[in-house]
């Protein structure tokens, strides 16, 4: 048994004990080789994916380099990701970014500006609205975050949201699921959500701290100028 940990530890992918099945050690040698091969996939759409960051994030200091193999290790994962930086240091580059080495390439880039967003029309823009739900709407009409089915929402400048849109921001994203204006039924959202914010959310006063952590499922921090 200690053999065995101590071949484990070492990186073994089994341990046989003698006296030994032959179908088993081929079953054994079979598991290793695909195993390698997996590995040896990874690594190339590592590599991949950096060289996908690198395109559009140029400059070779450490801190560009770092940032790069950031975006390279989240890409590939299905979590929501919060990019936070001064302004004019590339965050909706790193949100494109994101976007265009996930597995959601092939679908929408939606970019939302929540600084620019209306109060009052808020619900209409981003959730929809359904024929005549209000005077005027004639045919029904989906939000931007179901123009971000199968793709990206970005949501910039996150921290301009006034309190009572995060809650009604953070039903949606919570949910993954959003009911258009004059509807009873919700519609559900396949979609990936980035967030950008100039200045750090974690504890901030006036941003709801489950909003927050809901998407800040991981965080990104761009580097300031000259860096």
């Amino acid at each position: 048994v200690g053999h065995a940990v101590q071949a484990i530890r070492a990186g073994a992918e089994d341990f046989l004990e003698k006296p030994y099945d032959a179908h088993h050690l081929v079953a054994v040698v079979a598991r290793a080789l695909a195993a390698r091969a997996t590995r040896a996939e990874v690594g190339r759409l590592q590599q991949a994916l950096a060289e996908t960051a690198a395109a559009t994030i140029l400059g070779q200091s450490r801190a560009l380099r770092a940032l790069r193999d950031r975006i390279a290790a989240l890409a590939p994962l299905n979590v929501d990701v919060l990019v936070t930086g001064e302004t004019g240091t590339g965050k909706e580059l790193v949100a494109r970014a994101l976007h265009a080495a996930s597995p959601r390439a092939d679908g929408p880039f939606v970019a939302v500006n929540c600084a620019a967003l209306p109060e009052a029309m808020f619900e209409t823009l981003m959730f929809g609205h359904a024929a005549g739900a209000f005077a005027g709407a004639g045919a029904a009409r989906p939000g931007k975050m179901e123009a971000a089915q199968g793709g990206t929402l970005l949501l910039d400048e996150v921290e301009a949201m006034p309190a009572p849109l995060q809650a009604k921001l953070l039903r949606a994203v919570q949910e993954r699921a959003v009911e258009r204006l004059g509807e009873n039924g919700l519609r559900p959202l396949d979609m990936r959500v980035i967030a950008t914010s100039k200045t750090s959310l974690r504890g901030a006063e006036g941003f709801r701290p489950d909003l927050f952590f809901r998407l800040a499922g991981a965080e990104i921090t761009t580097p300031p100028l000259g860096a």
